[in-house]
This record gives structure tokens, C-alpha cells and sequence, in this order.
């Protein structure tokens, strides 16, 4: 199952309101940052940041910042011998792996009516060319002038005088140059129309069973093609048709959910959505309608709870960034979709075991150690360090700003505190961020880096730091 599958991954943060805390901040201008008790000031992000090999750029500051609060308020927690086991917080913060076993039995109870394509009729299917299956021989071009293109012809054409479909796999194997077919004597396996390159897809589609193609040329290079008769792929053939059957009887089924639960994108929303999806974090309280349904509105801050689900090499905000208005209301009907799915399955009463509810804990729990060991804060070793909890959090404190220090020169591995124990964590908590100080920042680390002894024109390395979609402020 892919299209009801909910993403594992992430869940959202949590914010409350208080107006002192921003009050606070605007009598602090020269504090990026304050969680459990501890100040992050503009000269120590900027010395951070400047003395290191970070790029300095706004979202690598945001990164760092982000970072920073959640070591503190985990090393808090440790200090404190806290070790989050509210089962009803666990769940909330869970909430998108709990979300996938929901998905995952109704998929599997509703998915019971349908009825995958008559086997029987796999070798017609295959005859008209619905699906197709093809082996090829590839010769690349990567000398693009007349020339050196014409010395490969002049190669392929010489190979097309010699195959034949008794040699064709040995001749694959050992002149094609595709890596990933030719110790396969050149299978490139079964693929619906359309999968290939036009002239590839043409060309395949125009042969018949048992048939050789002339010499095809692609971007790639000059191809010899031949398409298998029926009974070489048979057993391929009949599985992808079936699962191509499913596939499509899934997608008639999220259609007929979108269509009887009324799903409407409001128009004029594609700002809105890629403001959402660059910065999930500022929108979790957005109320702006995208879409409705059945089951009310689907806000922003609905679309930012989906968007954290995401981990950042997902590269979702680049993607909706570059893709064209006319996409974006099918990019919000997908979540919506989503929680018309959660909902059947919340109607049909399909949720976790007590031994999944008690695995998704323990997966919450031991991220919390994990994290605790690694940033050197286990409760244990700061209580045989420090009798007093105050003489605790101040040593927590400190062993994550040693570690903050060697992770930005690069001298220790980046600790990923994840989106469930950030979540219990900034909700218990209190913690703030700045972003109306990173300028100032970026300016003295540039600074900084400028004076020192490192070549400035030296090629930055990427971020130690993975990093999030945006800057947060807890009110």
C-alpha cells in the first residue's frame, strides 16, 4: 500500500501561549534563544557559527538554534530524572505511527472486496501491449560529437547484424552497458506504457512478441530491443498485472471517498500552502481554511501537523516550491484523503494492540536514553557527579554546550533528539526563540570569520546540523 500509508516518521510540535516569555524577549534583544533556564546570547551563536565550517546562512542558524533548545530541554529532563513516561503524551506525540496501523487495517479490511485482474487473460493483456516487458542492449554516447556518436553506431550496428532471440541474452551480458540489466542478459523486467523514454516506450510498444527492434536511439545512447514472447515472462507478467489491478482499484476507491466526502480545495490557496509547507513550525496555529470535507476544515495548521511527518531528505518544501499552482490543490487533497481514511478507520474501530501502543512507547522511550547518552547527560552519571539538582542542570547544561562546540567543529556526530521527544519535551517545558536576532548574528559571525586564519574562499562543507523546515517561537 502506498497512497494510504501515513508517513512514520515526525509529528507536530506543540506550542502554548505566554505573553511573558515575549515580553521577556523584547527587553532581551541579544538572546537567540532561553530553554530550561538557560540563555542562548547572540556573541555565542555568532562564535559558534563563525569559528566553524558552517555555511552561514539563515536556515543553518535556524538549524543550530533548534538544536540547541532541544539538547537543553532533554538535558533538563535528565537533570530533573525525568524520563517522560506519560503514556498519554507518548501516544499524542506518537500519533503518525499510531496513525499508520489505523491506515494500514482498514486498507486491509476495505481492500478485501477488491478483486485483482482474471489471470487468465494475462497473455491477451500482454499481446496488446497494456503492460509491457522488454530486454535491450545499451551502447552510451558519452563522446556527444558527430564523430564519436557515429563510432558507437557503427558498433551497435555491427551487434544488430549478430543477435538474434537465442543470443540475445549472451550478447547482453556481455556488450550492453546498462549496469542494471545486462547481467540480467539485458531484462529490463515488466513496466506499464509510459515508463520509458518516448522513443524507447514507442519502439517497444511497436514490436511483437519474440520480435527485435532496429537500432533505437535515446538520450542515453543507441539500444537494440526485444520483446520476450509471453511464456519468458509469464510469471512477472501476471504478479505486476495483479498489482497494477490493485493499484488501480485503490485509487477508485480514494477517488470514491474524495468524491462521496464532498473534498474541495478553496481556490486562491497556493501561497498559503507553500507559506505551510516552508515553515510549518510558524502555521501550527493557523486557522486558514485550504480545504473542506465532510469532516470540517483542513487548516494550515492541519497541513503543518502532515508536513512534520516528513524528514527533511524527503525535500518536500523544495518540491512544492518549484511545482506549478495546478498541482498544489492534489498535493492537500492527499492529506485530506488521509483523514478520511483515519476517520473510517476510527468509525470501524481499528486501532493499535496493547502490545503495538506498547512497542510505539518503547520505540519513544529509548530514543530519550539514546539521546541522554550520547549528549553525555544519563541521570545516573550527572547524580554521581552533582548531589543538588541546581548543581545537576548546571552540569547538564554545560556538557551540551562542550558538545555543541565539538559538534560544529566537527569533532562529534550530530544527536537527532526526534520530532516525538521534541514534542513532550517543548510541551512540558518552557522555551522561546528569536528569529528577529539571527541577522545580527549572521553579521558578527561573518565577522568572526573573516579574522580568523581559515580561507575564506575555501568550499563550505554541508551543515553538521539536519535541517528542520523553520524557525519556531514558543509565546
Amino acid at each position: 500500500m502506498k497512497k494510504l500509508t501515513i508517513a512514520v516518521i515526525g509529528a507536530a510540535l506543540l506550542f502554548t501561549g505566554c505573553d511573558s516569555l515575549k515580553d521577556a524577549f523584547s527587553a532581551h534583544s541579544n538572546v537567540v534563544a532561553k530553554a530550561a533556564d538557560q540563555e542562548l546570547p547572540v556573541t555565542r551563536l555568532a562564535t559558534l557559527m563563525g569559528s566553524s565550517a558552517a555555511p552561514l546562512r539563515k536556515d543553518v542558524a535556524n538549524a543550530i538554534v533548534d538544536a540547541w533548545v532541544n539538547y537543553h530541554l532533554i538535558a533538563k529532563a535528565a537533570a530533573n530524572n525525568d524520563s517522560l513516561k506519560d503514556n498519554k503524551k507518548i501516544d499524542d506525540a506518537m500519533w503518525a505511527v499510531i496513525a499508520n496501523i489505523k491506515a494500514k487495517k482498514w486498507y486491509e479490511q476495505v481492500s478485501k472486496s477488491w478483486k485483482a485482474p482474471d489471470s487468465t487473460q494475462a497473455e491477451a493483456a500482454y499481446n496488446n501491449g497494456s503492460m509491457l516487458a522488454a530486454s535491450h542492449i545499451l551502447l552510451l554516447t558519452p563522446d556527444t560529437t558527430p564523430a564519436g556518436k557515429a563510432k558507437v553506431k557503427q558498433k551497435i550496428d555491427a551487434l544488430r547484424g549478430q543477435v538474434n532471440s537465442a543470443n540475445f541474452a549472451e550478447l547482453a551480458r556481455k556488450n550492453s552497458q546498462d549496469p542494471g540489466s545486462a547481467p540480467r542478459g539485458g531484462s529490463l523486467g515488466v513496466f506499464p506504457r509510459g515508463a520509458m523514454v518516448k522513443e524507447f516506450d514507442q519502439a517497444a510498444a511497436a514490436l511483437k512478441p519474440g520480435e527485435i527492434s532496429p537500432v533505437i536511439q535515446t538520450q542515453y545512447g543507441y539500444h537494440i530491443i526485444r520483446r520476450p514472447l509471453f511464456s519468458e515472462v509469464k510469471s512477472d507478467f501476471v504478479q505486476a498485472m495483479q498489482a497494477g489491478g490493485m493499484q488501480a482499484a485503490e485509487s477508485t476507491y480514494l477517488a470514491g471517498l474524495e468524491t462521496a466526502n464532498k473534498v474541495q480545495v478553496k481556490e486562491g490557496t497556493a501561497a498559503a500552502i507553500r507559506a505551510v509547507v516552508e515553515n510549518p513550525n510558524s502555521h501550527r496555529s493557523d486557522k486558514t481554511v485550504l480545504a473542506t470535507s465532510s469532516l470540517g476544515k483542513f487548516t494550515a495548521a492541519d497541513l503543518a501537523r502532515w508536513m512534520e511527518t516528513f524528514p527533511p531528505q524527503a525535500q518536500v518544501a523544495e518540491r512544492v516550491k518549484s511545482a506549478p499552482d495546478s498541482l498544489l490543490p492534489l498535493f492537500v487533497k492527499n492529506f485530506v484523503r488521509n483523514e478520511l481514511v483515519l476517520h473510517s478507520a476510527d468509525s470501524a474501530k481499528l486501532g493499535p494492540t496493547q502490545q503495538q501502543l506498547d512497542e510505539a512507547r518503547k520505540m519513544f522511550l529509548t530514543t530519550v536514553t539514546n539521546a541522554w547518552t550520547a549528549l553525555n547527560v544519563d541521570p545516573k552519571s550527572l547524580q554521581a557527579a552533582a548531589k543538588s539538582k541546581a548543581d545537576r542542570e548546571k552540569l547538564a547544561a554545560q556538557r551540551v554546550e562542550d558538545y555543541l562546540g565539538k559538534l560544529l567543529s566537527q569533532q562529534a556526530q550530530f544527536v537527532d533528539v526526534t520530532q516525538p521527544v521534541q514534542n513532550v519535551l517543548r510541551d512540558k517545558y518552557d522555551y522561546t526563540i528569536n528569529p528577529e536576532t539571527l541577522d545580527q548574528v549572521l553579521l558578527e559571525a561573518a565577522k568572526i570569520r573573516l579574522a580568523s586564519d581559515s580561507t575564506s574562499k575555501a568550499a563550505q562543507p554541508p551543515s553538521v546540523v539536519p535541517m528542520p523546515n523553520a524557525d519556531t517561537t514558543k509565546k
